[in-house]
């Protein structure tokens, strides 16, 4: 028997609300490592918490049309995530710190110098291109996640990387994925 897809989770969890804790196991770690990654370990769990309970109160509105709902729970995060901005561009700086420490002798210092491009990011840009680099969504999961049009996703992606000095043929999921991902 096949696994049911997160659509039908969640149109059955409309009936049957420990349906959605089936979800749940499928993508609390990609939500917490998502949320931690930009503001640290003890507020992304507040905030995946939030963003399940938010989830499961809105679960009745979800577009069972979309099988995979990593993007509509990324999104959700991001929102929340939002109230959070100023902690994450001091964590992306502290990022940027501790990877100069860490290397001080390497030249040139790539990855803090990208960490602390992408704090200095207009905030929609950066949720754009973190939503591509760290939760690794294409360009449609994006918009869905953000609730904005494909081209609009697009072009945020592309003055970001114009920014970072990225190479923009590069597919959404590695545009500063090699920098960026190890902090």
């Amino acid at each position: 028997m096949t696994a049911a897809t997160d659509a039908q989770l969640i149109t059955r969890s409309r009936q049957e609300p420990e349906a959605f804790g089936l979800l749940f196991d499928r993508h609390v770690a990609v939500v917490h490592a998502f949320a931690q990654r930009r503001i640290g370990r003890d507020l992304a769990e507040e905030v995946t918490a939030e963003t399940f309970a938010r989830a499961f109160e809105a679960r009745g509105r979800y577009d069972a049309g979309f099988e995979d709902a990593r993007p509509w729970l990324l999104g959700i995060a991001s929102n929340l995530l939002r109230r959070h901005w100023r902690t994450e561009r001091r964590r992306l700086d502290a990022y940027a710190r501790a990877v100069h420490h860490e290397r001080p002798h390497a030249a040139p210092d790539v990855d803090g110098a990208a960490l602390r491009a992408v704090a200095r990011l207009p905030r929609r840009e950066r949720e754009v291109l973190l939503l591509a680099a760290w939760a690794d969504l294409g360009y449609a999961e994006i918009a869905r996640a953000l609730e904005l049009p494909v081209g609009t996703v697009r072009s945020r992606l592309s003055r970001a990387r114009a920014r970072l000095g990225t190479d923009p043929s590069l597919e959404p999921s590695h545009a500063v994925a090699t920098e960026v991902s190890h902090a």
